[in-house]
């Protein structure tokens, strides 16, 4: 399946039904009456966040979306059903942009939110509607107004609670091979990974974590450079950010450059970044002839604070302490989360009553 992350939709809400002009005629029924009923409204155009869907590609090849239009209204003071509501299903983490004016329109963040995107048209009024003691038989009616015209931008952003990220070929996508069932392409190149791929990791009795992996960043990325920024959105839904660094190529008078580097790129892009909680891997250990050189590089990470473990994807070696640091440092973020939740819930609640 293609991965599809960004496309521009034209969507054009239902038009509303006229209303109808008419008199009741009926066999000794003299005078009758104006009877014309009211025009239906137009359908409405819904986007829906669906967790069956992982990409826009139904929406890459086809651009427009009309909704039904509102029938007329007809005699005997019978009014016109309305149009049926259109309800487009986008991936969880869709975001919504009005061309136009770039505003954002609603951010799918949450299977089954749903926002109405555009309006349908009111509905005309009939002849009936306009009927007076004064002016008892009005020749009036309304025609129904037009539905809402609007174009959009949708940008997926993937839900992921680790999100990996790091320099081509240092062995992200062996990473999350090796933690769970994904299997992305894998080479002796760079760049070899060209669109995120998401893993599932189940680590003892803990609730299984969502681990995506980004593809490879280089200096310049926040400008376009390389792959450019169209992946690093997806960094900014995750819970935590993992460095994957080649431990086999860093250099030993500087080994936290490839960490200054990246950090550069993301904080660039998006000032939110800065706030996320952050863990070092370097990768590729095994391939470190000098252990001596292996524990300054640990050393060097630790120094300034970060929690950094060293691990080999390919031989499986330091696997599982990593997957038991994610699982405890989500967990931590988890029950941080929830005293902030309770207290704003607390404070949007009503005073009680004294009574």
């Amino acid at each position: 399946m293609r991965f599809v992350d960004e496309v521009k939709i034209r969507v054009l809400a239902g038009k509303g039904g006229s209303g109808c002009l008419s008199f009741r005629r009926e066999k000794y029924v003299p005078l009758g009456g104006p009877d014309g009923g009211d025009g239906g409204k137009g359908g409405d155009v819904v986007m829906v966040a669906d967790e069956r869907k992982q990409t826009l590609l139904a929406f890459r090849y086809r651009q427009l979306y009309r909704a039904e239009s509102g029938k007329h209204g007809q005699g005997q003071n019978k009014h016109g059903r309305g149009g049926e509501d259109l309800i487009l299903a986008a991936p969880v983490g869709t975001v919504i942009r009005d061309v136009a004016t770039e505003e954002l329109v609603a951010d799918l963040s949450s299977p089954g939110s749903r926002c109405v995107v555009a309006k349908g048209g009111r509905g005309g009024r009939g002849n009936a509607r306009f009927a007076t003691p004064t002016h008892r038989a009005p020749r009036i009616c309304e025609p129904g107004e037009a539905g809402e015209e609007r174009e959009f931008k949708l940008e997926l952003k993937l839900l992921a609670d680790v999100g990996l990220v790091g320099f081509p070929n240092a062995g992200k996508s062996t990473l999350i091979t090796a933690l769970s069932a994904a299997r992305p392409k894998i080479a002796d190149y760079p760049f070899t990974t060209l669109i995120p791929s998401l893993g599932v990791v189940a680590y003892g009795d803990a609730q299984p974590f969502v681990m995506a992996d980004i593809p490879g960043l280089i200096e310049g990325a926040h400008q376009g450079v390389g792959l450019g920024f169209q992946f690093l959105r997806h960094i900014e839904r995750t819970r935590i950010i993992l460095h994957v660094i080649d431990g086999s190529q860093l250099p030993l008078d500087d080994p936290l450059l490839p960490w200054r580097q990246i950090e550069h790129e993301l904080c660039s892009y998006a000032d939110t970044m800065a706030s996320k909680p952050r863990m070092i891997v370097l990768n590729k250990c095994d391939l470190v002839a000098d252990a001596n050189a292996l524990d300054a590089m640990v050393s060097a990470y630790r120094e300034v604070g970060l929690v950094v473990l060293p691990i080999s994807a390919l031989a499986r070696i330091g696997l599982t302490d990593l997957a038991r640091a994610l699982v405890a440092k989500l967990a931590e973020i988890t029950q941080a989360a929830e005293p902030a939740e309770t207290n704003q819930a607390e404070r949007s609640s009503p005073p009680p009553d004294p009574e």
